[in-house]
């Protein structure tokens, strides 16, 4: 089974109910999916910040996945590929950083964001 780590993006597309969204849908039912408590964080101020019902945000995305919580292990490994990304590309964000640290070999994010552009095993909703 393809296991996925999903991007705030692709959370929000789910959430809207875009046709992006619809393949987010199809991935989450069949596949084993997990998201960064800092992507968790990132879903539901957008919905706070869009007047959408956060706890609806909440529920989708713990009830649809495993959340992975951050540590001092994850922090550090995080804040070093934030740094390294940020060379190259200076508008990175410290929450991509965490997918990317949370992430083991075999999992692919799952996005639409264009920082994930030249980033092994990443698969862009289209």
């Amino acid at each position: 089974m393809t296991e996925y780590i999903i991007d705030a993006y692709a959370w929000i597309e789910y959430l809207e109910g875009s046709t992006k969204g619809e393949k987010v849908k199809k991935i989450i039912e069949t596949s084993n999916c997990f998201t960064s408590a800092v992507t968790l964080a990132e879903v539901v101020s957008k919905a706070k910040r869009t007047n959408k019902d956060p706890q609806v945000a909440f529920d989708a995305v713990a009830l649809n996945s495993h959340i992975l919580r951050v540590d001092e292990e994850i922090a550090k490994k995080t804040g070093l590929i934030h740094a390294e990304q940020k060379l190259r590309k200076p508008s990175f964000g410290l929450a991509d950083a965490f997918i990317l640290a949370q992430r083991d070999k075999k999992q692919r994010v799952l996005t639409g964001d264009p920082h994930f552009k030249e980033i092994e095993n990443v698969e862009f909703m289209k």
